[in-house]
């Protein structure tokens, strides 16, 4: 059997989730989203793409809609109610965060089922060269939130 010594690990099997709970998964990989918007060239980047982005996470349960041409982000119940998506992303919040921190690449995850997409995902993969730009932001994010156990997932 597999094991992994981590402070963030069962004592056999599969990792602990990353995040405790969906307040966490919102304040860091919605909080990226809401640093990209705000950011004068970023930001105008992703709102000209036009993209309306509802990612659903799992373990934890969280859901927030990116409105890139609104420059917003909408979370719990006003993302499932707000704008329709053009692209809808299923993952569990894990591969999210790993993405965030440069450790996957969105088009072998698909592949592999690690995530799912819903709608034109051209469009999405049109916008991660961009969001690659944000990887030092986010873990920076997490730095001065003295979350660094969150460095290494």
């Amino acid at each position: 059997m597999n094991y992994q010594v981590t402070s963030r690990t069962r004592t056999k099997g599969d990792p602990v989730a990353v995040f405790k709970d969906e307040a966490e998964v919102y304040q860091y990989t919605g909080g990226i989203f809401e640093e990209a918007l705000a950011d004068p060239v970023i930001g105008q980047k992703f709102a000209d793409s036009g993209v309306i982005l509802k990612v659903t996470h799992t373990e934890p349960d969280a859901v927030f809609t990116v409105d890139m041409p609104a420059k917003k982000v909408l979370y719990g119940d006003d993302a499932r109610n707000g704008p329709k998506p053009i692209v809808e992303m299923f993952m569990k919040a894990d591969v999210g965060h790993r993405f965030w921190l440069g450790k996957v690449n969105i088009s072998l995850a698909l592949a592999k089922g690690e995530m799912r997409a819903k709608g034109p995902v051209p469009k999405i993969l049109k916008l991660v060269p961009l969001a690659k730009g944000l990887f030092p932001k986010y873990r920076e994010m997490l730095e001065k939130s003295g979350r660094t156990d969150l460095l290494e997932a």
